[in-house]
């Protein structure tokens, strides 16, 4: 009897990479990969990924599922409008990172003229709209709606602010050839995030219209269906592998970190309410999984930007490089950003630099907690997911996923006694995703999740640092 098996296909910005998977075990049958050829024919680097497939197991198999996700050309470009910066404009915000999008702008209140006209200038893949409560303030959504038409926004808009006025706004687009929808409020109360409707909004989008613009659509008859962006995938893989099935137990609250050659991603699926008594949260309430894209710390586009925000005598004294060594692996990233490292000095240049992105990523997405004072004396304050109780840290990425330091690298995420204020974890375990598994994972969450789960149970190697997760000693400062 032949075992049900999974084609999943992800069509990045470099690289289509293939994993075939044995659903039944939950293993490996082999991967491939070929160049990204979007821009020009997408089946040429598929074929090529599927031949390289193809070589590794001997023959393909037909498979039950043919599923993929995109981040080619660079991912799903975003720009965000909403009302307070504080409350639907930052609600907006969590939406278009949660879909797996790469936000180039973000606005609050009203639009000016030059603004629409910058908006449309960037040729965003697509445009969250959103602005006051419902049966709250209409004037600022409508506003900005009616700018963007006369600027003549044409990139597809999904509508996600007060109900009361978004029937009118999306008639009023789609009257002018605009691609126009409605998804419910990202914030309808205030204080009340509600952001998954306006995700699956952008999912939708994505898959209806941009898929056809980056050309994967060329390539239908070799696959079922592209579902979602990468990020998405791997956010939803995360999400599955934390909450786990009927079946099979999760993993509980965890955290992925992402670090790659652009960004440094992180991905946290926990509730983030304050672990101990008597602190109060202030702001919006965090969306259980929430993600958060650093785009200045990315492995090589923005290598010498980490070395200088660091401090090049930090860096040195971390790595055991000196000044001149350290240039020349600068200039030599800057000459060829797809460089791997192959060289001892290499190595531990990219340890050190994936260490720095980690622990200031880190940083950034945990939440934090600050002493203020009230008319009863001091209270403590949280602002942000507090993640101290966190169960998980999982790496993926090639620095952690091929990279002889995993451990140490990861060791940048923990909570510091030192910036006690950051609430990052304290005793986790580390696992790394050595099979680039999580994107898998998450295509196929739907179709097989009790077959994905063991999937990632199989392919995340568990517990890299033994007693080493305690949160004690230094690890490189953000």
């Amino acid at each position: 009897m032949t075992a049900d098996t999974a084609l999943l296909i992800d069509f990045g910005s470099t690289y289509t990479k293939l994993r075939a998977i044995d659903l039944d075990a939950g293993k490996i049958l082999g991967a491939g990969q070929g160049p990204s050829t979007v821009t020009s024919d997408v089946t040429i680097g598929l074929d090529a990924a599927l031949g390289d497939l193809e070589d590794a197991i001997g023959h393909l198999p037909k498979f039950k599922y043919r599923l993929a996700s995109s981040s080619a050309a660079g991912g799903l470009a975003m720009i965000t409008v909403g009302l307070v910066k504080e409350l639907t404009a930052e609600a907006a915000r969590l939406a278009a990172l949660g879909a797996g999008a790469k936000l180039i702008d973000a606005h609050a209140y009203k639009l000016t003229d030059k603004d629409a006209a910058g908006i449309v200038a960037k040729n965003p893949d697509i445009l969250l709209l959103a602005g006051g409560t419902d049966g709250g303030n209409e004037e600022t959504i409508r506003w900005n709606a009616e700018k963007l038409a006369q600027a003549k926004l044409a990139c597809p808009v999904v509508i996600a602010g007060n109900r009361n006025a978004a029937d009118d706004i999306a008639k009023d687009l789609q009257a002018l050839g605009v691609d126009a929808r409605i998804a419910e409020n990202v914030m309808p109360e205030f204080n009340v995030l509600d952001v998954e409707p306006a995700r699956a909004a952008i999912r939708d989008v994505f898959i209806e219209r941009i898929v056809h613009a980056k050309g994967i659509d060329r390539a239908q008859s070799r696959f079922d269906a592209v579902l979602m962006p990468t990020p998405t995938a791997v956010m939803e893989g995360a999400r599955l592998l934390a909450s786990g099935t009927s079946k099979i137990k999760g993993l509980g609250p965890l955290v992925v970190i992402d670090v790659g050659g652009a960004t440094t991603d992180v991905h946290s699926i926990a509730e983030g309410k304050p672990a101990q008594g008597g602190v109060l949260q202030y702001g919006l309430p965090e969306p259980f999984a929430k993600r958060t894209v650093e785009g200045d710390l990315g492995m090589r586009h923005n290598a010498r930007t980490i070395v200088e925000t660091i401090g090049a005598d930090i860096f040195s004294a971390r790595s055991g490089l000196d000044a001149s060594e350290i240039e020349t692996l600068l200039q030599t990233i800057e000459a060829d950003i797809e460089r791997l490292p192959n060289s001892v000095t290499e190595t531990s240049f990219d340890t050190t630099l994936a260490s720095f992105a980690v622990a200031r990523a880190m940083k950034r997405h945990a939440g934090r907690v600050e002493i203020k004072q009230s008319v009863t004396g001091p209270v403590t304050v949280q602002y942000g997911k507090d993640l101290t109780d966190v169960e998980t840290i999982i790496g993926t990425g090639g620095v952690l996923a091929h990279g002889e330091n995993p451990e140490k690298i990861l060791a940048a995420a923990l909570f510091d006694h030192d910036e006690a204020e950051s609430l990052r974890p304290k005793r986790p375990k580390l696992m790394v995703d050595q099979a680039y598994a999580l994107y898998a994972v998450g295509l196929l969450a739907d179709a097989a999740p009790e077959a994905a789960l063991r999937f990632a149970h199989n392919n995340i190697h568990t517990n890299i640092i033994e007693k080493k997760g305690t949160g004690h000693g230094r690890t490189p400062t953000a």
